[in-house]
């Protein structure tokens, strides 16, 4: 009996028939994304089709596994795009989000469900009447941050609520660091990421949030400055400064009434105080071309911001307009970035700032082959219940496996692949452009996070936020 129940199980899976997954892009966060498939495709009768413009990094990512096929794609290619999306069952794309909207209006043309990480931009949010009149389903930040950080807030959220609570602060923090076991550097941080990501954080415009019922604004001269400190068990202390916009998520998340409403990016204590002497210096802005980079050394790059002075020397200079002392660790920051070096700046043509300040950077925080990364996620939640004001604090720390298998290609991409495989067997239903907020995306997704290492601990503890009786301005 037991050998006919296998013959009909084998039957049935011989017969089922392949569902082909399109990945467009193959950069580093797609490692972790393709490894979950492939290691799924038998059970799950998956093919992965990997496109990116270069063949080679696609074929590197298959691993030589029979269900994967590497492709050069080039989306521009209107009609190789649109051949290889009419082929798939699901659509995931890993492109910048800006390339994002070609591939979705092809989507919803060709009646194909779609996965991004990226942000909800207009453009695609356009879609959304078209993407449920054909029955799609657009999934939407479903990364990290965005993604995790969505499916760890609301699923605490629904929970005070189911409780009868009514929330009155909610703050969450992510950050993308260097491991304990690799954190060598003076400014405790190498580039996990995009760098200029790093390099251009917090511009354009000023950081904006709710604090006690009261707006606040923090413009971008000022923002490395105002930090506030987090602890985070076994790891030591770190900081956070606000995003561009903690208020975008408001009603979203169903917390139009919330007092307070703070989103920020977690580092080392002692790095945005560093960091600030960039942006005083104004070595972060983007918006203008330097002339003759090209012959540019890194101590001509920093003099290029100092006053003219016919006797003093650039490291004078630098500390008098920082407003530093040689025995500053602040000073010993700037030495270890080697930046008083003469060594030129190698192919720089026309270049702002900010992406030579990037080029300069990457020298020093690039991780090395042994080097691991780190992410770490912190949310606090403060609510009211049965008149008692009560908080919750819930935190991850995930650390990265090596170069390829890193931490934020495991959070990144870890979540896109189960979402897409959730959309696939008809788990997630409800069709439209959206985020991962309700509790069928949310909830299978972060349980099976969990065995790989994606862990919240969720403490409960007094209430520390807004305190009537000792506020003293507000």
């Amino acid at each position: 009996m037991g050998f006919f129940v296998y013959f009909i199980h084998l039957l049935a899976t011989t017969n089922k028939r392949m569902r082909n997954i399109l990945i467009i892009g193959a950069g580093r966060s797609a490692s972790s994304l393709i490894q979950y498939l492939l290691h799924k495709s038998a059970e799950e009768q998956l093919h992965l089709t990997i496109g990116d413009l270069s063949l080679e990094l696609a074929q590197s990512k298959t691993n030589k596994h029979a269900n994967a096929t590497a492709i050069a794609l080039d989306i521009t290619n209107v009609s190789q795009r649109r051949e290889e999306i009419q082929k798939a069952d699901i659509v995931i794309s890993m492109l910048p989000a800006h390339m994002h909207i070609e591939v979705a209006q092809d989507c919803v043309t060709y009646k194909k469900h779609m996965v991004t990480a990226s942000y909800v931009s207009e453009a695609m949010q356009g879609l959304d009447a078209a993407a449920q009149a054909n029955g799609l389903v657009f999934m939407n930040e479903i990364g990290l941050d965005p993604g995790i950080d969505h499916m760890s807030a609301m699923k605490v959220i629904h929970e005070i609520e189911a409780k009868g609570g009514k929330m009155i602060l909610f703050e969450s923090f992510c950050g993308g660091l260097v491991a304990p076991e690799s954190d060598n550097n003076l400014w405790n941080y190498k580039f996990t990421w995009a760098p200029r990501n790093v390099v251009l954080a917090g511009q354009g415009g000023a950081a904006k949030f709710i604090q006690e019922g009261k707006y606040k604004y923090i413009p971008y001269h000022k923002l490395f400055r105002r930090t506030e400190f987090l602890e985070v068990e076994g790891y030591g202390r770190f900081e956070g400064y606000a995003n561009r916009d903690s208020l975008k998520y408001r009603s979203v998340y169903g917390l139009d009434d919330v007092l307070t409403l703070y989103r920020g990016t977690i580092r080392r204590v002692g790095y945005s105080k560093a960091w600030n002497m960039f942006v005083q210096l104004g070595m972060t802005d983007d918006s203008y071309v330097m002339e003759h980079t090209e012959t540019m050394s890194y101590r001509d790059y920093l003099n290029s911001f100092l006053p003219y002075h016919p006797t003093d020397s650039v490291e004078i200079k630098t500390r008098l307009a920082l407003g530093i002392e040689q025995d500053d660790i602040m000073w010993d920051k700037l030495l270890e970035l080697d930046l008083f070096n003469a060594k030129k700046i190698v192919r720089m043509k026309e270049a702002t700032p900010a992406q030579i300040l990037e080029r300069i950077l990457n020298d020093s925080w690039t991780l090395q082959p042994e080097d691991k990364d780190m992410i770490v996620m912190y949310h606090k939640f403060g609510y009211e219940l049965n008149g008692e004001r009560k908080q919750i604090d819930s935190k991850m720390v995930c650390i990265g496996d090596d170069q390829t298998y890193t931490a934020m290609a495991k959070t990144v991409g870890l979540p896109v692949a189960m979402a897409t495989l959730q959309i696939l067997n008809g788990n997630i239903k409800t069709p439209g452009v959206q985020l991962p907020i309700r509790k069928e995306v949310y909830e299978p997704i972060l349980k099976e996070l969990e065995t790989f290492g994606v862990v919240f601990k969720e403490t409960e503890m007094p209430y520390v936020g807004y305190n009537p009786d000792k506020l003293l301005g507000n």
